[in-house]
């Protein structure tokens, strides 16, 4: 096995030194992106006069197939190499023979290993961003088929007030829609660079980087070498946005974990979302939706992994740079799966409205309508909230239902208040439609 270093050295590399440096275990993930940067890299060689056209050639026709098959899942290699930059120049020259030695001329792995895993962030940013479209597309497409069903809405997990079906998705498409943006903006925020060098740039001109490489992919040289090599703000950025939708996807699973109980019974998952018990033949659990919400521990433990690998790094690369790939690598896929799994989940929910009316019918949640009612009769807030609150407490200590109490109890409460007020009040469907400070949204 041949390194891409070496020549200072008299002694062989101890086996547990090799063991436990080499990265090509996980960074096997970047090898269609390291054959990427390469085809690039021969572009600027080519441009620089220090590759002859036969070598250029010989190069990319290397590359390329070697490109093609780094595409095909699973891409195998040789896990006695140090990382896939090494296994890729070795199987280049065993495809080209001696023209694949110019292939390292005016670069470091340093410069390296950065564009490769920029590359990889904008291609899983993309596909993440195709998954949350399609999950923020499902979750209005619920909150449309539900528009009309009330619900309790909760604060401190108890009853608050009614809410509808509608904008509790609707929250959902909020968050998840910031989330996708956040992503953008990161995506646009990677420079793709080249000629960084180990860490102060290569003798090469400049503009000789200028290469587009794809749509909407160009290459160019850096503004400082040494932030190029030794930053990894990007990796953070994006880890951060990826444990941000693990929280959102954690609090959705949560209330679906929730409504599902034989407590709250709202919901309705489908069979072939949910697993059994081993010993209890009756049980029917959430565990895709429980996952969910544990997952997002790695999530956030990958984001403070790096955090804290960096914290104290001095200019410029340092070994301990290469721990940052496999927390990416892991919170891509973890958010990757959860967002498939879900798009087949959500669809398939189904409602239990009868049972989500019967929890409507808890009086206290219409207690701050009540409240508000007797504002507009000229009530100071502080008064009409007193007010309520007698009126729930008597209701509670007597057990007697507000709906059925006569206009003379209620008006010992206060004057305006009458048996026809209170059951025009106490309907989910009008509460809902009492609320008109929200701004809301077509889906």
């Amino acid at each position: 096995m041949s390194k891409m270093w070496g020549g200072r050295f008299t002694k062989k590399t101890d086996p547990l030194v090799e063991g436990f440096t080499k990265s090509i275990q996980f960074d096997k993930k970047l090898a269609e992106y390291d054959c990427i940067g390469s085809l690039a890299h021969i572009n600027v060689l080519k441009k620089a006069g220090l590759l002859t056209g036969p070598e250029y050639k010989k190069l990319e026709g290397g590359l390329k197939s070697i490109l093609e098959s780094a595409k095909k899942a699973p891409f195998k290699v040789d896990d006695a190499f140090e990382d896939i930059h090494s296994y890729i120049q070795h199987l280049l020259e065993k495809k080209v023979g001696k023209a694949a030695l110019k292939l390292h001329t005016c670069r470091s792995r340093n410069d390296q290993v950065v564009f490769d895993t920029k590359l990889y962030c904008l291609k899983n940013i993309t596909v993440t961003l195709d998954l949350l479209s399609g999950i923020v597309k499902q979750l209005a497409k619920s909150a449309n088929a539900n528009a009309r069903q009330a619900m309790p809405g909760y604060t401190h997990l108890q009853h608050a007030m009614p809410v509808s079906l509608y904008d509790y998705f609707g929250a959902y498409v909020e968050m998840l829609s910031r989330d996708a943006k956040r992503m953008s903006n990161i995506f646009d925020n990677i420079e793709i660079v080249m000629g960084a060098g180990a860490l102060s740039g290569t003798p090469i001109d400049s503009s000789k980087y200028s290469v587009k490489m794809m749509p909407g992919c160009s290459l160019c040289s850096p503004a400082n070498a040494m932030d190029a090599v030794s930053s990894r703000d990007f990796i953070i950025e994006t880890l951060s946005a990826l444990a941000i939708i693990g929280m959102h996807l954690s609090r959705m699973a949560e209330d679906l974990i929730l409504w599902s109980t034989k407590e709250f019974d709202f919901i309705d998952i489908d069979e072939a979302f949910c697993t059994g018990s081993s010993l209890m033949p009756q049980k029917k659990n959430p565990d895709v939706l429980e996952l969910i919400r544990g997952n997002t521990g790695k999530l956030y433990g990958n984001l403070m992994s790096v955090l804290v690998m960096m914290k104290g790094l001095p200019l410029s690369y340092n070994r301990d740079m290469q721990l940052d790939k496999e927390p990416l690598f892991s919170s891509f896929e973890i958010i990757q799966q959860e967002l498939k799994v879900l798009a087949g989940l959500l669809p398939k929910i189904k409602f239990k409205k009868n049972n989500i009316a019967r929890q409507l019918e808890d009086e206290c949640l219409y207690a701050t309508d009540m409240a508000d009612y007797l504002v507009q009769k000229g009530a100071a807030f502080k008064d009409a909230h007193t007010i309520i609150g007698k009126l729930i407490a008597y209701k509670l200590k007597s057990g007697k239902e507000i709906k059925k109490m006569g206009n003379e109890a209620l008006k010992k409460f206060h004057p305006a208040l009458s048996s026809k007020v209170i059951r025009k009040i106490i309907d989910p469907e009008q509460s809902v439609k009492s609320k008109r400070s929200v701004r809301r949204k077509k889906r």
